[in-house]
């Protein structure tokens, strides 16, 4: 069976390490970028099964990041996991304006993380 390939995008290098160590401990492909251009650019490339998104991205935040591949027949079907330390309320209905698939925020358990990846990728 193929394994699902799981995109983080995320500027937090140690963050993006534990991440990546988790999923792949469960059974997952996993591929980073550091910054929302880099992002776009994976997405495009790799097309994965699932995206993790931090909101505070440079070159491009992950509400434009988001957006533009939720708009693009392409890729809207891509659920995509919103990973924030913004717990504002607003910024919680912005990622459901994008088309955001989910919404969490730091610091987070990963039991409920992998629980939901794995909800979403069987939806």
């Amino acid at each position: 069976m193929n394994k699902k390939k799981i995109l983080v995008v995320e500027d937090d290098p140690e963050l993006v390490k534990a991440v990546k160590i988790r999923l792949e401990q469960s059974d997952y492909d996993v591929i980073t970028a550091y910054d929302g251009m880099a992002g776009l650019d994976e997405a495009r490339r790799e097309n994965p099964d699932l995206i993790i998104l931090d909101l505070m991205l440079p070159k491009m935040d992950g509400y434009k990041l988001c957006s533009l591949l939720k708009r693009d027949k392409k890729y809207a079907k891509i659920p995509i996991i919103i990973f924030t330390a913004r717990a504002q309320e607003s910024d919680k209905q912005m990622s459901e304006e994008v088309g955001a698939d989910l919404y969490i925020t730091k610091p987070f358990q990963h039991e409920i993380v992998l629980a939901k990846i794995k909800e979403l990728l069987t939806e």
